[in-house]
């Protein structure tokens, strides 16, 4: 039996999200059953159009709802709520009064914060100024940012007048960021002027004029200073107007009338990672987006209004468009930019504690980063305030949760969630009835059929196997950009099953319905041809004191796979035969002999996406000889130099 670490008491369950969302159903289907997940969560799989239909009114979208939906065979083709309109900014400008709405905290300390009333007027000269640039419904805007609240300001204003937004952190090099917008061609580019990471002040705004050049369709350009800071000098690019946010008129306006568009219109473009070729625009639809973040926010997140919500997240990060949609709920957003363990180790525990933050978000490669300082917060900060811990970017291992636990706070919710870019939100999440175990993502997402395939396509229980959804669900992509006859997006999703969702995770479901995830499925060890998860190797060698950090690979090798593991250490040139044979006997003992690695290297870095997420197949290329696709989605591609001609890998 897994090991049980927490469980909400009745009372909380009485109070929350999940038990009034109950009793709503109760005075509308005649639903009977309460604080019981798995039941609930069948009732809506049974029950999608009711389901979907009945988040739309528990959550009081501003809009007009139809409830019509087409659900063919071919989940592709399905439609939600056919003919319904809403404006999507509308729904998240939920508020407008003196209370807080945004604040930002850079890592040297600079806060500040803006009220929904400062929030609703910056939107509204936004709006304005889009208007006097002529932005059309379905311009596209892109932005180049940190993560400040003029963005929120943009994104929100840009929706509501129903254009497209795009954006990407500043840490994607002038490449990367034309890979991405020259596909989508955007008339208009914000751009900060400059960030800042670990102390060091880094210039964007010199990278405007290589920018323009290739990205022929920007005809105009607003500029924002960082925080706190006075706007750096730039070069002006003939035939593109140059505007300056702080110079931007006030709304004579005090409100705006919200258009109210389709259900599917276009929201935002996301990006894949790129670590496969060149980066897939995914396009998102806004009510579909809106629908699945409100759910979750609201059911599987408990979060209510007044609550304070931090994600530490780029711009360029899905997390950062499920962040933005918390205002929604009414809650207020804490924005932070910046190197999270700037000065001190806890920084992002002091934020919470001083900002009253109730749920925080974190990669659980930070969680990991805590664990291996051996830091004790729980004794420095009380976190009052904090009720869910959400983690996600990588699979949280069961020593993690166990840190949360003893070093954290005892009486926590902690949530491992794992969904993606391609939805921008979750297929396995928390909840507040379920009880929280060692190692385990709690349950599926309300409304989502998720499962685990066998490679002939079987369901699968406490056996490994693909993560896969069998039914439709809103936040699918509407399409992807320029993929004539949904080519690129068929291929992404629906050519492993028919039609059936692959989302290429590799992962286990448990009998009492909780996930494991294993890494990436086509990262996956496929030594003598029995398949094997990175994770269950990393989350051994993570325990080492002596390791930094790890990376691990199949090596094509003898017509057949052998593993390799890449250790970064704590004090370099120090791998040994005896640590190294230690390193081999723990993943022998703890995982299985097929897990234990043919040798083990020491390396200087581990390559790693903007994203933090490390990029297992780009080494493997680079230690086969092969071409790596699309090196500029890499934070630091010169680590893959380590893993070029390694005569240890020739034998």
């Amino acid at each position: 039996m897994p090991q049980k670490l927490w469980e909400a008491d009745s009372k909380t369950k009485t109070k929350s999200n999940l038990f009034e969302f109950e009793k709503f159903l109760a005075t509308k289907f005649n639903y009977k059953s309460y604080k019981n997940y798995k039941k609930l969560f069948n009732w809506t799989i049974k029950n999608p159009k009711l389901f979907w239909s009945s988040i739309w009114e528990f959550s009081n979208i501003k809009g007009i709802k139809n409830d019509n939906f087409y659900f063919p065979k071919e989940i592709i083709k399905s439609k939600f709520l056919l003919k319904s309109k809403l404006n999507y900014a509308e729904n998240l400008l939920s508020k407008n009064d003196d209370s807080k709405a945004v604040t930002f905290i850079s890592e040297n300390g600079y806060r500040e914060e803006k009220s929904w009333k400062e929030l609703n007027n910056n939107t509204l000269k936004f709006i304005n100024f889009f208007k006097e640039n002529k932005i059309k419904e379905k311009d596209r805007i892109a932005a180049y940012t940190v993560n400040q609240i003029e963005i929120v300001e943009g994104f929100l204003a840009t929706s509501a007048i129903g254009a497209i937004w795009s954006s990407c952190s500043p840490d994607f090099g002038t490449q990367g960021v034309i890979e991405r917008f020259s596909q989508i061609k955007p008339k208009l580019l914000i751009i900060t002027d400059r960030y800042y990471y670990n102390g060091k002040e880094i210039n964007i705004i010199d990278r405007l004029p290589a920018i323009l050049k290739k990205i022929k369709s920007i005809k105009s350009v607003l500029i924002i200073n960082y925080p706190g800071k006075k706007n750096l000098k730039q070069k002006k690019v003939k035939g593109v107007n140059f505007f300056y946010y702080n110079k931007l008129k006030d709304s004579k306006e005090n409100k705006f009338q919200f258009k109210k568009f389709d259900f599917d219109k276009e929201l935002a473009i996301l990006y894949s990672s790129g670590t496969t070729g060149k980066p897939k625009c995914i396009c998102h639809r806004a009510g579909g987006v809106l629908l699945q973040h409100l759910k979750e926010h609201k059911l599987h997140c408990n979060v209510k209004p007044g609550d304070n919500v931090f994600y530490f997240t780029t711009c360029g990060w899905m997390m950062w468009n499920w962040l933005m949609t918390f205002l929604a709920s009414k809650a207020s957003i804490v924005l932070f930019d910046g190197f999270p363990m700037y000065k001190r180790s806890d920084l992002l525990l002091k934020i919470a504690e001083k900002e009253k933050i109730s749920l925080f978000g974190i990669s659980a490669k930070y969680i990991d980063q805590l664990k291996k300082l051996n830091l004790n917060i729980k004794t420095k900060y009380k976190l009052k305030y904090l009720k869910t811990i959400c983690s996600t970017g990588s699979p949280l291992s069961s020593d993690g949760f166990d840190y949360v636990y003893k070093n954290i706070k005892k009486n926590v919710h902690l949530a491992s969630i794992a969904g993606g870019t391609d939805l921008v939100s979750c297929f396995v999440l928390g909840n507040i009835y379920s009880p929280v175990f060692r190692g385990q993502i709690q349950n599926n997402g309300l409304g989502m059929n998720t499962d685990v395939f066998s490679e002939k396509g079987k369901s699968l229980v406490n056996k490994k196997g693909e993560l896969v959804c069998k039914s439709p669900f809103p936040s699918m992509p509407i399409y992807f950009w320029n993929d004539k006859n949904n080519k690129k997006y068929k291929s992404a999703y629906f050519e492993k099953y028919k039609n059936v969702w692959h989302h290429g995770d590799y992962a286990e479901r448990k009998t009492n319905g909780g996930y494991v995830i294993y890494g990436r499925s086509d990262a996956t060890l496929n030594p003598g041809g029995a398949r094997l998860g990175t994770a269950e190797i990393y989350s051994i060698v993570d325990k080492f004191k002596e390791v930094k950090e790890s990376i691990v690979i199949g090596q094509s090798w003898d017509n057949d796979v052998r593993i390799i593991l890449f250790v970064v250490l704590k004090k370099p040139k120090s791998l040994n035969e005896a640590l190294s044979l230690k390193i081999k006997k723990a993943i022998r003992l703890d995982a299985s002999p097929r897990h234990v690695p043919k040798k083990i290297i020491e390396v200087n870095d581990i390559p790693r996406t903007k994203n933090n997420k490390i990029v297992e197949l780009a080494v493997k290329n680079a230690v086969e000889g092969n071409k790596i696709e699309n090196i500029q989605a890499l934070s630091n591609p010169e680590a893959l130099v380590d893993y070029k001609n390694i005569k240890e890998l020739k034998t």
